[in-house]
């Protein structure tokens, strides 16, 4: 489903490999699961499979990106899942259960195909995107990635790869950047080294 919502081909059914494995790690598969049982999982697919088409895709692919952001130090952190569980509750008016899944299925998918559908993926939300929607992603994929209260140069190069992906321009990019200054961990180092040199 998620794959549809992404615009992305659909995989053979019963297909295995990375995306199955972790398909049974995440409880997305016939047993009961963190967010309850198979029915009620399946419920929530429902709905959100009852999406407008372009609302579906809009939600799959800014999910993803805030996904691939906090795959960027491969680990993704509780903190920054439930950042991005708030995320998709404000940008897709959904309920807490189908955000928590969403973003579920949003974590999968950049684990298990990221290095192949990073950029596809980007650019598609490019591509249906307001310029202020994606402002939003930038930030929030910074917000989700701070979640710890320190941003790593992997984290930091991610999140700029994805403002080129969505054609944000340099000065906006650091006009973003600037809101998390004090958490980008290069930034606190060279801070650092200024405070211990001669005289400062």
């Amino acid at each position: 489903m998620f794959r549809r919502f992404l615009g992305l081909p659909e995989r053979p059914p019963g297909s295995s490999g990375p995306d199955a494995a972790r398909s049974a790690e995440e409880g997305l598969t016939g047993a009961p699961s963190a967010f309850g049982e198979t029915d009620t999982v399946r419920r929530i697919v429902a709905r959100l499979d009852a999406l407008p088409p372009d609302r579906a895709r809009h939600l799959a692919g800014f999910a993803y990106i805030l996904a691939r952001a906090a795959e960027a130090d491969l680990d993704i952190s509780a903190e920054e899942t439930a950042v991005m569980e708030h995320a998709i509750v404000e940008f897709g008016g959904l309920d807490e259960a189908q955000a928590i899944l969403v973003t579920q299925m949003a974590k999968l998918q950049a684990r298990a195909r990221g290095a192949t559908e990073d950029f596809l993926v980007t650019r598609e939300f490019a591509r249906i995107a307001s310029d202020e929607e994606k402002k939003a992603v930038v930030r929030t994929a910074f917000t989700v990635v701070a979640a710890n209260d320190s941003i790593s140069a992997d984290e930091a190069s991610v999140v700029n790869e994805i403002a080129r992906e969505l054609d944000i321009d340099r000065p906006t990019l650091n006009a973003i950047r600037e809101e998390f200054v004090e958490k980008i961990e290069a930034i606190r180092a060279a801070h650092r080294l200024e405070g211990s040199s001669p005289g400062g």
